[in-house]
């Protein structure tokens, strides 16, 4: 009730990781973090000069505002049952962030995916530029390479103290 009085309830956004010709990949609802009065928040949301804490939603994580091609006030974008989304003025297909890519700094590309009932689309990191800088010429391992975890099939370094001693 006092948040209301003064100015100061919180303002709940749509949070868009990248906007792409047709699509946008939608990470969820957030809280923004902000001392100032709910007026200047949303009036810099309106000229995309919002700068702070996003509260993710169902996570509680704050990442920086930073982070987002865009953040949109709830009443401005709406979702559909088939998938979409209407959001200043148009129709877009939606792609889910998962959370692993909140953070991400680079762009994200779109995989379909067929949960029951339909077919969905996911985001994932473009890590194709990262094929581009490997170099061709680099040897290949000399045979199979196998992950384990450490010491699995090796003798511990240092001797075990065991209580009886050996007769």
């Amino acid at each position: 009730m006092l948040k209301r009085l003064f100015g100061k309830s919180p303002v709940e956004v749509w949070v868009i990781k990248q906007v792409d010709p047709d699509l946008i990949h939608l990470c969820g609802q957030g809280i923004l973090e902000s001392r100032d009065k709910r007026r200047a928040v949303l009036d810099a949301l309106a000229r995309g000069a919002f700068q702070g804490g996003v509260r993710m939603a169902g996570s509680g994580l704050v990442l920086n505002a930073r982070l987002f091609t865009a953040l949109v006030p709830l009443d401005d974008l709406t979702l559909t049952d088939d998938g979409q989304a209407h959001w200043q003025g148009r129709r877009w297909r939606v792609s889910q962030v998962p959370q692993r890519c909140w953070s991400f700094e680079g762009s994200l590309v779109v995989k379909e995916v067929s949960p029951v009932g339909g077919s969905g689309l996911i985001s994932a990191e473009d890590v194709s530029g990262i094929r581009h800088r490997v170099d061709r010429d680099t040897p290949a391992a000399p045979g199979p390479v196998t992950f384990r975890p450490d010491n699995e099939l090796e003798a511990h370094p240092l001797p075990s103290r065991d209580p009886k001693p050996r007769r």
